[in-house]
């Protein structure tokens, strides 16, 4: 099967943090490309000039073809001010006034709902009116804020993946959201590091490949010649209606509604006494167990279903093509997002099945990309489906290093004994209360966590492997996830070896193989300590040879 990684560099190319590498390690600080949290030269005040940033209306120096900074549809406004996006920090403020003077009516719901709708479209306003952008041939330089200006500048080279995002919200008003992530990380915990809101369609497109294009020296076409067409599209990937039946046994689908109905009781709980509704509850009588179980059954069949459709939502029309040399996946009914991904940056991939998708072999698929925030979510390449359809891409992401080795009998001892020590002690205790008190319940809990830690010892045993190939390594472990890291050699950045005392006593080692994608880090657990110099050997030449345990 024909891999997607044909604008990658060859094997004989450096790996991405050795020595002698043509090209800057995906982490590496890039020359003249100030920080995201690098002070502004100059220091700017509130309301002066930032020196080194585009002004609002003033055109910029290395710019579009007109060198003026743009600006974002006003339409955008009405979109903010219907969210409150803006005011919704001012909504915990007025809340407290609002009590203070007192609640005597309708009016004053009416008062306060038009006062904080016209906060909220103040603030939209003025925060459309001070913002800009600017995507140069080299940089991309995005300008906010009222009283304090912020200028980020990033580096195009730098950008690992865009998303276009269309809320239902935008849809209707005719606009798309882009959000840029670049090798540097998110400025906080959940934000990007930018975010374009309120562009039309055909802007986020255009902005969406310029920021993707790769030209040397960031050289625009030569003058007279026409642009290139846009790239052929190949589907690699497309979700199938039938695939969202296996929701249920995900629990991120199952956390949605079991949150939704938590905060629905909590909602019904905090209101009025005089507000909620009176339910009397029925005379069970004799059928009450029978009710239980009715309502227990619906109940999960409720849950389920909400699975299902918030799957649905998510993922709905998902389909994942090939353009050129990025990845795009497109998914989405409420909210529509496309996110591009560059295959050259693309350095494994991860096939994970959650203990009840296993049940039903069923598995999903998410690339490990440089630099790339958030990446459970936007480098997912295949949400949900069977197993033999992941492991197939999967092994157009990434070669295959072939078949998985398991780990020796004393991983397996190992897997045991930390499954059953638990129960155990509990066992123990509960036999002390039984004789001692005459209580029965720990004893039977200890017996049952006892019986219950074996298949869970052997299944997280089974879960362990390692091998090497020519071009790629592979690492599984996990038993509620089990999850298989493919990964290129080439990312191997570096590598980790760890024993405890445990360990070092039954001839057993941890190997971490670091890379710059993903979680930065994938492991063999237990696997045996004389095979941890070949195994890195094999995997990242002889520099890694040296790393027997001590």
């Amino acid at each position: 099967m024909s891999g997607l990684g044909g604008a990658r560099s060859g094997d004989g190319a450096p790996a991405d943090g050795a020595p002698g590498a043509t090209r800057p390690a995906d982490d590496a600080p890039v020359a003249a490309g100030p920080a995201d949290d690098a002070p502004v030269a100059a220091g700017p005040a509130d309301d002066a000039p930032v020196a080194a940033g585009p002004a609002d209306d003033a055109p910029g120096t290395a710019g579009p073809a007109d060198g003026a900074a743009r600006r974002t549809s006003p339409r955008v406004v009405l979109a903010h001010t219907i969210t409150f996006r803006q005011a919704r920090q001012l909504v915990p403020a007025l809340i407290p006034v609002a009590a203070v003077t007192g609640f005597d009516g309708m009016g004053t719901v009416v008062l306060l709902a038009a006062v904080i709708t016209a906060l909220s479209l103040a603030a939209a306003g003025l925060s459309w009116w001070r913002f800009s952008y600017l995507d140069g041939p080299t940089s991309t330089v995005v300008t906010r804020g009222l009283l304090t200006r912020s200028v980020r500048t990033v580096p195009n080279d730098r950008i690992r993946g865009v998303e276009v995002e269309t809320p239902l919200l935008h849809c209707l008003l005719g606009l798309v959201r882009v959000r840029v992530d670049a090798a540097a990380g998110a400025v906080g915990t959940d934000a990007e590091e930018l975010l374009v809101d309120g562009v039309t369609p055909a802007e986020g497109d255009r902005l969406r490949a310029h920021l993707l294009a790769r030209r040397p020296d960031g050289a625009a076409p030569a003058p007279g010649v026409p642009a290139p067409g846009p790239p052929p599209e190949e589907v690699v990937a497309r979700l199938d209606t039938r695939w969202l039946l296996y929701a249920p046994l995900v629990g991120s689908y199952l956390v949605v509604p079991l949150a939704a109905l938590g905060a629905l009781f909590r909602f019904l709980d905090e209101l009025p006494r005089a507000l909620r509704p009176d339910i009397p509850g029925p005379d069970l009588g004799e059928v009450r167990a029978l009710v239980l179980v009715v309502g227990a059954v619906a109940g999960l069949v409720l849950l389920a279903a909400a699975a299902v459709v918030g799957a649905a939502l998510v993922n709905w029309r998902f389909r994942l093509v090939r353009r050129g040399g990025s990845l795009v996946a497109e998914r989405g009914l409420v909210t529509r997002r496309q996110t591009e991904l560059e295959i050259d940056r693309i350095r494994g991939g991860t096939l994970s099945e959650g203990l009840g998708m296993r049940w039903v072999r069923a598995a999903r698929v998410t690339a490990l990309v440089t630099g790339l925030g958030q990446a459970g979510r936007r480098g997912q390449l295949l949400p949900l489906g069977p197993r033999t359809e992941a492991a197939a891409l999967l092994g157009r992401l990434v070669d295959d290093p072939g078949e998985l080795r398991r780990h020796p009998p004393a991983a397996r001892r190992r897997r045991l004994a930390r499954a059953l020590g638990t129960g155990l002690a509990l066992t123990a205790l509960g036999a002390v209360a039984l004789a001692a008190l005459g209580w029965w319940v720990p004893l039977a809990a200890g017996i049952a966590l006892t019986l219950l830690g074996v298949p869970i010892g052997l299944g997280r045993y089974a879960a362990l492997g390692h091998a090497v190939g020519p071009r790629s390594l592979a690492v599984r472990s996990g038993w509620l996830v089990r999850e298989q890291a493919v990964l290129e050699r080439r990312a191997v950045v570096g590598w980790q070896v760890r024993q405890s005392p445990f360990q070092r006593r039954a001839g057993l080692a941890t190997v971490t193989a670091c890379v710059g994608a993903g979680s930065g880090g994938y492991a063999a657990v237990d696997m045996a300590a004389g095979e941890v110099p070949d195994f890195t050997a094999a995997a990242s030449g002889p520099w890694a040879g040296a790393l027997a345990p001590r």
